[in-house]
């Protein structure tokens, strides 16, 4: 189920004209874990978005949890808010082995503060737990008690579900990458509500009966 609370922000097409912002950031860095963000940023691609890999050092090559090399397109420092739709964090086994990632937890930060959206999934809720920004926000995670042992204050604002948007903030516990996805299309505004319920239908349930309703839309130019 949704867990889905706020709608703060923006990031669509602005009522001024503004053009619609289009390029996402997706953090890397050692031991990222591959399938975590797959459904996220391969629809994105295909849905007109620019995905963008950011690490704390544009060139060192990182190594995923599957061994994959991944070349970062930008540092970290040089990563501003005001050019990025959203900010994207994945699980890694270095949240929860040292605070060699606590800096993006802080670009985290800085992307709320602008109003910007952040989506978490996995370690990474730690990660902004540890930085405070799970204290006044609902939010979930792998489980209350991972979260708990951060120390953070937000444990009344845990939600027991598979992924939480509260409004400029999404996260979700590691075995939600489908519904992870799902928030982030709903909140980036990819996908019009019947067809994004479609799309979690197919891909988290199996539902045959989802993929007419998709091919429909794809012929419209919707999907």
């Amino acid at each position: 189920m949704s867990g889905t609370t706020g709608t703060s922000g923006t990031n669509g097409p602005d009522a001024d004209g503004t053009a619609k912002r289009t390029t996402v950031h997706l953090a890397v860095y050692d031991t990222y874990a591959d399938w975590e963000t797959g459904h996220t940023t391969a629809h994105l691609t295909q849905r007109g978005f620019d995905v963008r890999t950011v690490a704390l050092d544009a060139d060192r090559p990182v190594t995923t949890m599957a061994g994959i090399r991944i070349q970062p397109d930008t540092a970290l420092a040089d990563l501003d808010p005001s050019g990025s739709a959203l900010l994207i964090l994945t699980g890694a086994s270095l949240w929860d082995t040292g605070d060699s990632l606590a800096p993006f937890a802080a670009k985290a930060r800085e992307f709320l503060a602008a109003g910007v959206p952040v989506a978490a999934i996995c370690g990474a809720t730690a990660g902004l737990a540890r930085e405070g920004l799970l204290d006044d926000r609902e939010h979930t995670s792998a489980a209350p008690f991972y979260l708990a042992a951060t120390g953070y204050a937000g444990g009344e604002r845990y939600v027991e579900t598979d992924a939480v948007t509260d409004g400029d903030l999404i996260t979700a516990g590691p075995t939600e990458p489908v519904a992870f996805a799902r928030e982030v299309f709903a909140r980036l505004g990819v996908y019009g509500p019947e067809v994004l319920d479609a799309w979690y239908r197919l891909f988290h349930d199996s539902d045959a009966s989802a993929f007419p309703v998709l091919q429909a839309a794809a012929e419209r130019g919707d999907a």
